[in-house]
């Protein structure tokens, strides 16, 4: 079995790379997941698992004549991790589309694929890990700009045959702006509200540690709320071969 989702939000600063990391940890607690960062301009996965110092990244393997996807694979907190590298040159090198042989590749050995989405829709390779994904968990903060930017990355998926698995409320420091903002959001988006994560200092002393999560404090309310998301994320059975399949011949946008 396995299933690709995309982790995206169509604005920066929501924490879509924390509930990345949170959601693929709490996921390995019953499946075998790998952590792809797709956001190949603008990465820092690799900050937040502990992979700074790594020599082999996926700009590696996107380069043509680069290595396989394996030497990019790395073994952290539970889970596959394949991060990006943050050089500007390697990003310019790599070539976005080799990202369908990529997922393509990990598909058959993993039951989970999250692919950590660029912050906006501004470039093919920004993209691209929405239109490889089955469906697509969008982080959002309990404001309306928040939400019409979700609300753009769904309509985008949805061109595209990509589903809403649901959406995640992050940096949540008011109670009263999700309930004025959650049935707004169950108007317009397909899927559920998975969960509402508080804002917290723990969350910015985790990434300061370069530490997932829900490896730095597993006990928070925000690690709680991340494995309430993860109860409330039924995981489709795909056959893996099929998926492969569908990965290596995806549709690339030429422009948006």
């Amino acid at each position: 079995m396995v299933e690709a989702l995309a982790v995206a939000s169509g604005k920066g600063g929501t924490g879509k790379t924390t509930s990345t990391l949170a959601l693929g940890m709490a996921l390995a607690e019953q499946y075998d997941v790998t952590v792809v960062d797709a956001d190949m301009g603008m990465a820092n996965l690799l900050f937040h698992a502990g992979l700074a110092d790594v020599e082999t990244t996926l700009h590696d393997v996107l380069v043509e004549g680069g290595p396989p996807v394996e030497a990019a694979v790395y073994d952290r907190y539970g889970m596959s991790v394949v991060p990006c590298g943050t050089s500007l040159a390697d990003f310019a090198s790599a070539d976005p589309t080799r990202l369908r042989d990529v997922v393509a590749s990990l598909a058959t050995d993993t039951d989970v694929i999250l692919l950590d989405s660029a912050a906006t829709l501004s470039s093919r390779a920004a993209v691209l890990p929405i239109v490889l994904a089955d469906r697509v968990v969008v982080v959002l903060e309990p404001t309306i700009p928040s939400l019409s930017d979700g609300l753009k990355v769904q309509e985008y998926a949805t061109s595209y045959d990509t589903g809403t698995a649901g959406i995640l409320f992050n940096k949540v420091r008011d109670d009263d702006a999700i309930d004025r903002i959650a049935p707004k959001a169950e108007r317009y988006f397909e899927g559920p509200t998975l969960a509402s994560v508080p804002a917290s200092d723990t969350v910015r002393a985790a990434r300061r540690a370069g530490q997932p999560l829900l490896a730095y404090a597993p006990e928070s309310a925000a690690a709680e709320a991340y494995r309430e998301a993860v109860r409330g994320l039924s995981v489709r059975d795909g056959d893996s071969a099929a998926v492969a399949d569908r990965f290596r011949s995806a549709v690339v946008p030429e422009s948006l």
